[in-house]
């Protein structure tokens, strides 16, 4: 396979099933987004220790991503329709993660973090807003075509364990993360000292 075919020089690019769009149509730009989350949790991966325990589950999500966005690519008048698995357990093991990751934080008070602390647990911030940015884009596509409603749950969880994890990753290192406070009368005597 060319990866350099010069299809796409005049702005346009193929979706799955042979049509044609502008580079900025909604599904490209969703997959742009879904690709870019993507890539922040190989950066993520690849900061990791090689026998960390997220890293089987990680490659996993990112796996599921590659297989919506060919879900996403694929209009729901394509004369091909994709026959690739949908990836709906996905969001079980997301789920499955983000209850055990609770359970190792539940003596945490998971209010609002600032991102950072040490490089793990930004990089799991650097993560999650890049599900959010994808998840505002599949909503967007949502409004002119369809999307399964699992494929938005997943995103909403994404975000939710990527939170997690970044907490996780402070705990794990014995860092304590910085809480905002929107009012000073939400500080406790801890956080006066």
């Amino acid at each position: 396979m060319r990866i350099t075919t010069k299809t796409g020089d005049q702005g346009q690019t193929a979706l799955f099933g042979g049509g044609r769009v502008s580079k900025n149509h909604i599904r490209i730009r969703c997959n742009g987004r879904i690709d870019e989350a993507n890539v922040r949790i190989g950066l993520l991966l690849a900061e990791l220790p090689e026998n960390h325990n997220w890293k089987t589950r990680l490659i996993s999500i990112q796996r599921d991503l590659m297989l919506i966005m060919s879900h996403i690519a694929t209009p729901e008048d394509s004369p091909k329709p994709n026959k690739k698995p949908h990836p709906e357990q996905g969001l079980k093991a997301c789920e499955v993660w983000i209850d055990e990751l609770n359970d190792y934080l539940k003596d945490e008070k998971l209010a609002f973090v600032l991102p950072g602390g040490n490089k793990i647990s930004a990089l799991c911030h650097f993560v999650r807003t890049g599900v959010r940015s994808s998840e505002r884009t599949l909503v967007e596509l949502g409004q002119t075509h369809p999307v399964p409603a699992y494929i938005l749950q997943y995103f909403n969880r994404l975000s939710d364990l990527f939170y997690l994890l970044a907490i996780t990753g402070l705990k794990q290192d014995n860092i304590k993360a910085e809480k905002f406070m929107l009012f000073p009368s939400q500080k406790t005597k801890n956080d006066l000292k």
